[in-house]
């Protein structure tokens, strides 16, 4: 009877010794170098797609990415990108980081795969060196080369490109949600296409201003993110200038968002006095063209500066 359990103790030690010596080794396994770019130097790549981990080109805020990078790796710590701004390539540094992450055209990637048909990059955002674990990193992008694109796709960068039904289907569930709480901020997303307003009359003035600021990484996209406009009216029956928000439904009706007050005793006159200026100027001054997504319109919240004058000047 002791020679069974002996046996199996034998083997039970030894099966230990062999984990623990393979978690030594795992431990002491040294951290993946770089990547060896050799057998893609020179293969010029188009990006087709860039989506978020749920597969889309869309999230709930209506920001869309938009797939527009050409590279081509030129040497192990060299690459070219093209410029939209100056409509060329540029060549950048590549610099490696650690992992497989790599910085080049003031962007980071984390590099998941690589071949003469594709590479798949992720898309990363830092903030004193951490990799931030929220949606700023939540970006998957796909190249394709171009002689995959042309030669065994037979199609074209910016048919692959396009948005895809899955995209369509979400848009109109967001849109139908909106629809069903239409001055509701929290239903509201950002149209694609802004809100526009055409002028119904010369006392009315209307100006989208821009919020890009590259120096703080406000890029393009807060101009539909955030849109923001300037409305100067004459002849108005006093002086007066506010800002305030407004939620602008798929019919193009204005719904008062947010606003400030200094005294919360002013907030209900201020509210009656906004609704006023909604409902008698801009109402009856302006046509407005609601926000729209792939051509489908639904609410999208605007940020307005209005001023009013009692002269015309």
């Amino acid at each position: 009877m002791r020679r069974p359990s002996y046996l199996l103790v034998c083997i039970g030690l030894a099966l230990l010794m062999n984990a623990c010596t393979e978690n030594t080794a795992k431990k002491q396994a040294k951290p993946a170098g770089k990547l060896a770019f050799d057998s893609i130097l020179g293969i010029r790549y188009q990006e087709v797609k860039r989506r978020f981990s749920t597969g889309l080109s869309f999230n709930e805020l209506g920001f869309q990415q938009e797939p527009s990078w050409i590279i081509e790796f030129q040497s192990k710590d060299s690459i070219r990108a093209y410029s939209p701004q100056k409509d060329r390539m540029q060549n950048f540094y590549l610099h490696y980081d650690h992992g497989n992450v790599y910085n080049f055209a003031k962007e980071w990637f984390r590099i998941k795969k690589i071949s003469k048909d594709s590479l798949l990059f992720q898309r990363l955002n830092l903030t004193k060196r951490e990799i931030s674990k929220d949606i700023r990193s939540d970006v998957n992008i796909t190249y394709y080369s171009e002689d995959y694109i042309k030669n065994k796709l037979k199609t074209t960068a910016e048919a692959l490109r396009k948005p895809t039904r899955a995209d369509t289907a979400y848009i109109k569930k967001l849109a139908a949600r909106s629809d069903r709480n239409p001055g509701n901020a929290d239903s509201a997303f950002a149209g694609r296409a802004p809100v526009e307003f055409s002028t119904l009359s010369d006392m009315i003035k209307v100006k989208k201003l821009s919020t890009v600021d590259k120096l703080v990484g406000r890029t393009e996209s807060y101009d539909y993110l955030f849109p923001r406009y300037r409305i100067d009216i004459s002849r108005a029956y006093e002086d007066f200038g506010y800002e305030f928000s407004v939620i602008v439904d798929a019919h193009g009706k204005m719904h008062l968002g947010t606003f400030h007050t200094d005294f919360p005793e002013n907030q209900e006159p201020r509210r009656k006095t906004l609704n006023a200026i909604i409902n008698v100027y801009l109402s009856n001054l302006l046509k407005v063209t609601p926000g729209k997504t792939l051509e489908i319109p639904h609410s999208s919240e605007i940020n307005l500066v209005v001023t009013g004058r009692k002269d015309s000047k």
